[in-house]
C-alpha cells in the first residue's frame, strides 16, 4: 500500500467512526523499548521497522474488529502478510469485497466463514479425549480456510478416521505432517502447585535446572507434571527433602508466589530463632509466623525426621514442599506438622541450605548470578573465608548433625546442625562443635 493511498484512506473515516486504513505514518502508542528491541532481534528487522510494524498492527486490529462487525456471517477471518504490512480480510460473499477495500484492507473470497470453521473445530475439541496419540493438536487456519489436524508419522489414517467421526470431511479439513511434541512451558516459582502421580505438593525454590521440595512429595525417578520433570534425588524419612530436574522449556525463576503477586528470592541467609518467617503453599497460600526452635525432630507415621525448624505458622495438606522465607532470604521447604489454618498449628520445615549442599545445587536468585550450594550469602569483606591451612572447615557451609571437619590440626564433630560463618570456627563455638 502506498502512502498516497493511505492518506486518502485515512481520511475516509465513516460516520460510525470505523478505522479505514493501515497507516504507515501513525506512531505506536506507549511504545515499549524492550518490545522493540526484542522484535528487532527475533524477527530479524531493524528497530525502525519494528516500530513501524507495531503501528500497523495496532490499526490492523481495529480495522479487523470493524470489518468483523460489518460483515457478520460472511466474515471469513483476516491475516497480515509475512512482512506485517498488508491486512487481508476473507469474505464468503464476493459482493462484500468492496466494503473490505474501502477500509484499506485486501479482500479475498473463501468458501467457509470464520464461524463455520470455529464450529467445526469445536467438534474436534468435544472429541479430544478420543484423539489418536499421533495427533498432537489441531487449529483453524484462516489462510487456507480449513481446520488443520496435525499428525505424526504414520498417524494420518487414524487422524482422518477420528476427524470424520467428529463430522469433519471434505475441503473443510486438512491434515498436516508434524513433529511437534507439545508440553506445558511453565515458570518454576516457589509455592506453586505441582503434581506427581495422584498426589499434589508445592514447589520450594527454583534451582538451576529445576526446583527443591519435600522428600515425601516424590521418590527418585517419579515423574512430575506442571511443571513436567523427574525427581532426581529424594530422602524421606530421616530427612524430608528432594529435588526435581524440570524438562526443557520450563524456566526456574527467583520468585515465590505470595497469593497474589510474587516476592523475590535474593539469597539464603539463615534467620535466627525468633525471626519472622512466611511460607507459600498451593493449598493455603501465603502464611506467616515466627521461628520457634531449630534442630527439631518430629515423628511421622513413616518415621522420624531430624534437623528441622519448628514454627508457629500454619499449613495444610498440599502445602508440603512449599517455600519459607524471611524477607527475601530462602529458609526451607514445608515438611509437616499439626493443626490447620483455621485453628492454628505447629509446622516444621526442612532447611534449604542442607538440600543445596547434599545435592550440589545452586539456588536461582535475583542477584547477578545464582548462589552456590556452599556460599549462600554475601561475603563479609572484613573477614577471611579461606579454608584454614591443613583443615577442612569452611565458612558459609551447611554442616549436618554428625559431620566431621579438621581445623588447626584437630578434628571436630557437629553437635548442632548449622551453616557456618566467620567467627564460628570449631574452637570458638563449643555449642556447635565437639572436639574429638
Amino acid at each position: 500500500m502506498n502512502r498516497k493511498f493511505l492518506a486518502v484512506a485515512t481520511a475516509a473515516v465513516t460516520a460510525a467512526g470505523l478505522v479505514t486504513a493501515l497507516s504507515l505514518s501513525q506512531p505506536a502508542a506507549a511504545e515499549d523499548p524492550a518490545m522493540v528491541t526484542a522484535m528487532a532481534r527475533d524477527l530479524g528487522i531493524s528497530p525502525a521497522q519494528a516500530r513501524e510494524r507495531l503501528a500497523i498492527e495496532k490499526v490492523a486490529g481495529r480495522t479487523d474488529a470493524a470489518l468483523r462487525s460489518r460483515l457478520g456471517a460472511a466474515y471469513g477471518g483476516s491475516w497480515l502478510d509475512d512482512a506485517g504490512t498488508t491486512l487481508t480480510v476473507a469474505v464468503t460473499d464476493p459482493a462484500l469485497a468492496e466494503a473490505v477495500t474501502a477500509h484499506g484492507a485486501v479482500a479475498t473470497t473463501v468458501r467457509h466463514s470464520s464461524s463455520t470453521l470455529d464450529s467445526l473445530k469445536s467438534e474436534l475439541d468435544v472429541s479430544a479425549a478420543g484423539a489418536p496419540k499421533a495427533v498432537p493438536g489441531w487449529y483453524v487456519d484462516v489462510r487456507s480456510n480449513r481446520v488443520v489436524v496435525l499428525t505424526r508419522a504414520g498417524g494420518e489414517g487414524a487422524a482422518r478416521a477420528w476427524a470424520a467421526k467428529a463430522g469433519l470431511r471434505g475441503d473443510a479439513v486438512a491434515f498436516e505432517a508434524s513433529t511437534e511434541d507439545p508440553r506445558p512451558m511453565i515458570d518454576v516459582i516457589g509455592g506453586n502447585a505441582y503434581t506427581f502421580g495422584a498426589g499434589r505438593c508445592s514447589i520450594g525454590f527454583a534451582v538451576e535446572g529445576g526446583f527443591v521440595t519435600a522428600g515425601h512429595c516424590g521418590r527418585s525417578g517419579t515423574r512430575t507434571s506442571n511443571p513436567s520433570g523427574t525427581v532426581q534425588g529424594s530422602s524421606f524419612p530421616g530427612n524430608d527433602y528432594a529435588w526435581v530436574r524440570v524438562d526443557a522449556g520450563n524456566t526456574p525463576r527467583p520468585l515465590v508466589n505470595r497469593y497474589p503477586g510474587t516476592v523475590p528470592v535474593a539469597g539464603s541467609q539463615e534467620a535466627p530463632v525468633g525471626a519472622s518467617v512466611c511460607r507459600s503453599g498451593s493449598t493455603t497460600g501465603w502464611r506467616c509466623g515466627t521461628i520457634q526452635q531449630k534442630n527439631a525432630s518430629v515423628t511421622y507415621p513413616e518415621g522420624t525426621i531430624t534437623g528441622l525448624v519448628r514454627t508457629n505458622a500454619c499449613a495444610e495438606p498440599g502445602d508440603s514442599g512449599g517455600s519459607w522465607l524471611t524477607g527475601d532470604q530462602a529458609q526451607g521447604v514445608t515438611s509437616g506438622g499439626s493443626g490447620n489454618c483455621q485453628t492454628g498449628g505447629t509446622i516444621y520445615f526442612q532447611p534449604v541450605l542442607e538440600i543445596l549442599q547434599v545435592y550440589g545445587l545452586r539456588l536461582v536468585t535475583t542477584n547477578t548470578g545464582p548462589t552456590t550450594t556452599t556460599t549462600t550469602r554475601p561475603t563479609d569483606p572484613t573477614t577471611t573465608t579461606s579454608v584454614p591451612p591443613g583443615g577442612t572447615w569452611a565458612p558459609y557451609t551447611y554442616y549436618g548433625s554428625g559431620a566431621q571437619v579438621t581445623y588447626g590440626g584437630a578434628s571436630y564433630r557437629v553437635i548442632q546442625p548449622h551453616t557456618s560463618q566467620p567467627g564460628w570456627e570449631p574452637p570458638n563455638t563449643p555449642a556447635l562443635w565437639q572436639r574429638l
